[in-house]
């Protein structure tokens, strides 16, 4: 029948625009801001450093070892690699970011940077109300901005936040077992020594 296809369409349309008066299923609108959807666990926009602890600076677990700069396709990312090294929340020395900024302006959001992080250092975050009138500095995050506790990943992301922690948990129960049986090895007792040359030349 000719039309079929645009009949059924309009009466999809007037269904779903009747029903959204007798039924919140066919209401797909919210009054934002004061109603939010709930995010979705893959929602992303632009990237955070992940830090362990209270302190922000000693508990970041990125280590500048560059590999998200390197691999950004639009370079939104600057890092300085600091020349010291400072105990990280669990005590081992670990090199830092003296610098670690990200161009949010020129950042695409497609998460390479999160997919080649060694350390789980950096995530993707579901903030999307981030307008400003200040286009350069307003948008060119230092890592102080950047910067947020694991707690704030695992409410953000809690499946893939959960991985994560049991992949460092493992790692760790495995780096303090490595120790433990480091430092239960003694050195072997040093050979007695022979008296036979002694002997030999009395």
């Amino acid at each position: 029948m000719l039309g079929e296809g645009i009949v059924k369409g309009l009466a999809e349309t007037a269904k779903n625009f009747f029903g959204s008066y007798v039924s919140k299923d066919k209401l797909t609108t919210v009054q934002f801001p004061e109603e939010r959807l709930p995010q979705a666990e893959a929602a992303r926009n632009f990237p955070f450093l992940v830090y362990d602890g209270d302190d922000w600076q000693a508990g970041m677990r990125c280590v500048a070892c560059q590999i998200c700069e390197k691999e950004c396709p639009p370079k939104c990312i600057f890092i300085e690699k600091s020349k010291d090294k400072k105990p990280d929340y669990l005590g081992k020395p670990q090199f830092y970011p003296a610098v670690f900024n990200i161009d949010v302006s020129v950042c695409m959001s497609c998460q390479i940077c999160v997919e080649v992080c060694p350390f789980d250092a950096i995530e993707m975050d579901t903030a999307f109300e981030l307008s400003t009138d200040n286009r350069f500095g307003g948008l060119l995050w230092p890592k102080a901005e950047l910067a947020k506790p694991n707690d704030y990943f695992r409410k953000i992301h809690p499946v893939g936040a959960a991985e994560v922690d049991e992949r460092l948990n493992e790692a760790k129960i495995k780096a303090e077992a490595k120790a433990k049986a480091a430092a239960e090895v003694k050195p072997a007792a040093p050979l007695p020594q022979s008296n036979s040359g002694t002997n030999a030349a009395s």
